[in-house]
């Protein structure tokens, strides 16, 4: 069963906060059904404190998605999101197109 997820989706294009808040609650609810999310898109307040190129953050968000068990895409478009998945799918990392998907799998 994976248990360690990286939440992918939207972030600079939309509304960031509103990306960065389905983020969570996406995490929530994975958290609650018993994984262990990461949320990339909480690097916002560490990038507002202390602010990267986005090859830094690129970087950083694949060298976590090496250590979880699966990625789930949330809906929306994303060059950056696009490309997590890509890279999830060359380490042969199962990919999820909704969290509802990833519990169901996870659990059936």
């Amino acid at each position: 069963m994976p248990k360690y997820v990286f939440i992918s989706g939207p972030y600079t294009i939309g509304d960031m906060a509103q990306n960065v808040r389905d983020a969570i609650l996406a995490a929530d609810t994975l958290a609650i059904a018993g994984f262990i999310p990461f949320i990339p898109h909480l690097n916002h307040f560490w990038h507002f404190l202390c602010p990267h190129d986005i090859y830094f953050w690129y970087q950083y968000d694949f060298a976590w998605l090496e250590k979880c068990d699966c990625l789930v895409r949330l809906a929306g478009e994303s060059p950056g999101a696009d490309r997590e998945v890509i890279q999830a799918q060359k380490l042969g990392i199962p990919v999820y197109f909704s969290v509802a998907e990833c519990v169901g799998l996870a659990f059936a």
